[in-house]
């Protein structure tokens, strides 16, 4: 079983920055692969950032690419997401979960942080 806390979300201008974080709990913690994703008001959930156990091997999608950056300390059980030059169109409630791959099923999920880009 894994607990997973997203905090860091917040009001941000474009072009900023912020930093998410996601603090596990478990022994189990560092077997995982850990995702970000998204969703914004009246769209589905997307895929943002993935990234390995091993922390060898991150996955982005197409939109964040060379803006954001996933990362994890697994002797701390926390992964993060640093997101560089926002837009408005990140706007959106960031989730983080974990799963047996990264590009499987994910088991468990945080509640989410709000992130909110102002032009």
């Amino acid at each position: 079983q894994v607990q997973l806390v997203e905090s860091g979300g917040g009001l941000v201008q474009v072009g900023g920055s912020l930093r998410l974080s996601c603090a596990g709990s478990g022994r189990t913690f560092s077997s995982y692969a850990m995702g970000w994703f998204r969703q914004a008001p009246g769209k589905e959930r997307e895929f943002v950032a993935a990234i390995k156990w091993s922390e060898l091997g991150e996955y982005y999608a197409d939109s964040v690419k060379g803006r954001f950056t996933i990362s994890r300390d697994n002797a701390k059980n926390t992964v993060y997401l640093q997101m560089n030059s926002l837009k408005p169109e990140d706007t959106a409630v960031y989730y983080c979960a974990a799963g047996p791959q990264v590009r499987g099923t994910y088991d468990y999920w945080g509640q989410g942080t709000q992130v909110t880009v102002s032009s």
